[in-house]
């Protein structure tokens, strides 16, 4: 096991809050065989604040069949992963993601469509519930591929004649995946999800960087950390037109499959956004289009980048 695997096995198993080892349990449940892993992950587990808050967990399933059963929903997952639910436990609110093992594997690799999952998992997550020893390995690996995309596609976009440092690298790699998103969060977020936390930044990037070198080696390559700039800024425009695409086919689908999200919407943008947009009556009866409509407001109004 390489050091980077290593500390992502300790980073999974640090202890969480008893109500979020209970949530997650909950949401295991309700899928019964199918359940994998369940990780926690986002705002909530920087803070530790849990009470009036939206928790974020990822459900890992074995395939979206068991999980599912003959429903619509075995669909909505394979051709738009993840499908997004809403969930209560002990008096605590949370949308689950949810993601077969071999969608979780693949969307925290470089050749994923989006950023969306390889970025939040290059953050710290907890494994707050997993089926067997194997299901945690699964986890661990498929996390491992995220930092090494985000160093991958962020060595080349580094200026080469300026000195930077570690933590300098990552803020960049997160600047640049919230970019490639219709986020509500302002541009200073991607810096202070580095700042809460900057010791362990500093102690994985030498770790992924190790990643990178172990894997260009056994590819038979020579050590090339960076590549061709003009390659990943292609790359990266390429994500950028899919990450808001995707943000709103996402959003339609969830008017299907999460009660009360335009509510979610509306909550996530004013308190990332400082903004105090109240939802009107007719948004309530057509979702997606009044989903559709605020958007585009908050993006020209800076909220949205």
């Amino acid at each position: 096991m390489s050091d980077l695997e290593l500390f992502i096995e300790e980073e999974l198993a640090h202890p969480v809050d008893f109500r979020v080892a209970a949530f997650a349990a909950s949401i295991a449940a309700r899928y019964g065989e199918a359940s994998r892993a369940v990780l926690f992950y986002g705002s909530c587990l920087r803070t530790t604040e849990l009470a009036g808050q939206m928790l974020d967990f990822y459900l890992i399933v074995s395939n979206y069949e068991g999980a599912y059963g003959k429903s619509w929903l075995v669909g909505a997952n394979k051709r738009l992963p993840p499908n997004v639910f809403p969930a209560e436990h002990g008096g605590l609110v949370a949308k689950v993601a949810v993601l077969s093992e071999k969608d979780f594997h693949r969307l925290n690799r470089s050749g994923a469509s989006a950023v969306s999952v390889w970025a939040r998992f290059a953050q710290p997550s907890r494994l707050v519930w997993q089926a067997d020893e194997a299901a945690q390995a699964q986890a661990v690996d498929a996390i491992a591929g995220a930092a090494v995309t985000l160093f991958d596609m962020t060595f080349p976009m580094m200026d080469i004649d300026t000195e930077y440092t570690i933590l300098d690298l990552w803020k960049r790699g997160f600047e640049l995946t919230y970019g490639a998103e219709l986020r509500a969060e302002r541009k200073e977020r991607s810096d202070s999800v580095v700042d809460s936390d900057p010791e362990r930044y500093a102690r994985f990037g030498p770790a992924v960087v190790g990643a990178i070198a172990e894997r260009d080696r056994a590819q038979g390559k020579k050590l090339k950390i960076i590549a061709s700039r003009d390659a990943v800024e292609k790359r990266w425009r390429q994500l950028r037109r899919n990450g808001k695409v995707l943000t709103l086919a996402r959003l339609a689908k969830a008017s299907a499959t999460y009660a009360g999200g335009i509510d979610y919407l509306a909550w996530k943008i004013n308190r990332h956004a400082g903004t105090n947009y109240v939802i009107k009556p007719w948004q309530r009866k057509w979702p997606i289009l009044g989903a559709l409509v605020m958007l585009p407001r908050l993006i020209m109004g800076g909220a949205i980048k």
